[in-house]
């Protein structure tokens, strides 16, 4: 069954450059598609759809890794989530 992973980030004044162009080569395996939208000044969301939830968890290691070329760009999201706000599920409906 299809799943989607989000991931909520805030990119340091300065730095979202570098935080765009850590995602241009992304090699995630299972990976279908993947989109980052912008959600703020500074702000972005990443959204990114895969076969399955055993696809999707696979792959943390390389997304963990990609995560790592641009941590230093991160700034602390608050409330204990650190750097990364992230969520995962399985598809449940299809609106169009």
């Amino acid at each position: 069954m299809t799943a989607f992973n989000a991931v909520r980030f805030r990119v340091r004044a300065g730095h979202d450059q570098k935080f765009i162009d850590a995602h241009k080569n992304i090699s995630w395996p299972g990976l279908r598609h993947a989109y980052m939208i912008k959600t703020g000044d500074h702000t972005y969301c990443i959204i990114a759809e895969w076969p399955d939830m055993e696809t999707l968890a696979n792959a943390r290691t390389n997304m963990i890794a990609t995560l790592d070329l641009f941590r230093d760009t991160l700034e602390d999201l608050g409330g204990g989530l650190g750097v990364t706000d992230p969520v995962s599920g399985p598809l449940v409906l299809t609106l169009k």
